[in-house]
């Protein structure tokens, strides 16, 4: 089992880590990862091009294959062309469905406010083009040139701590969550396992759902309380105009209850 985990890890490690999903496996790169320990083609990570397809094949003892072509140029190291996300930020409505979509948080803004992309964290994934309803982000090539393989390497760490984070906040929040998701369900018990044995990434914690029918309890005790309340204001307002002796008594015995259910 250690073995396998240990694979695992190290088909990851040479994984570009931009968790775009273009290798057919949503949640990002761990999944192929762990695809591919199972069999899976080593050849689909289009980010990566012919050097990731090939150091895979050469990791796992396997024939070298074609790797997935890209439809941007290949660079002059045989990946293909870098390309970064930019918002047309006076177009931007401030919807925030890039900033869920964005993988490695490289979007800040707010609710109703304009958004802007940290082009130096983009991975160019183009996560945050489909969510986006009025068509306001474009993908430009990075002017920043091809990397040494020392900051790839580098790049690629930080890229892993920053999905790692994200998948952290996104569990915290999927419980509570009322806007939309424009992500698939992340199996966040994969990453758990493997950030569990990693001191270099954010540690993955669970959270657990609340059982279903305290759910439905809690959600029942809401709706009492509020039609209470409706009922204790009406009467009051009723009393404050006539004094009457039922209404006064009934008055008594919902604010006690309605005490009950608040200590409840």
């Amino acid at each position: 089992m250690n073995s396998h985990i240990s694979l695992i890890q190290n088909i990851d490690a040479l994984l570009p880590q931009t968790q775009c999903g273009l290798c057919g496996h949503r949640d990002g790169c761990l999944p192929y990862a762990q695809a591919i320990s199972e069999g899976e083609a080593a050849n689909k990570c289009v980010p990566g091009g012919q050097p990731v397809a090939d150091a895979l094949a050469q990791l796992l003892n396997r024939p070298a294959l074609i790797a997935e072509e890209s439809i941007w140029p290949i660079q002059a190291d045989g990946r293909p062309q870098r390309m970064k996300a930019v918002i047309r930020e006076d177009e931007c409505i401030g919807c925030t469905k890039c900033i869920s979509a964005c993988p490695v948080d490289a979007i800040i803004g707010s609710g109703k406010l304009m958004h802007s992309i940290l082009t130096d964290l983009c991975t160019g994934c183009e996560l945050c083009i489909p969510p986006c309803p009025v068509d306001c982000i474009d993908l430009i090539p990075d002017v920043d040139g091809i990397p040494t393989e020392i900051l790839r390497k580098a790049e690629q760490d930080d890229l892993r701590q920053r999905y790692y984070a994200h998948i952290q906040r996104e569990e915290k929040q999927r419980l509570h969550r009322k806007c939309p998701v424009v992500r698939a369900e992340i199996d966040t018990a994969l990453f758990a396992q493997f950030s569990a044995q990693n001191d270099t990434i954010p540690d993955i914690q669970i959270i657990e759902k609340e059982p279903e029918m305290a759910a439905k309890l809690d959600a029942k005790s809401t709706i009492e309380l509020a039609k209470l309340r409706v009922q204790i204001k009406k009467l009051e307002k009723q009393l404050s105009v006539r004094e009457d002796t039922k209404k006064r008594l009934l008055l008594d015995d919902l604010t006690q209850h309605l005490h009950q259910l608040q200590e409840a």
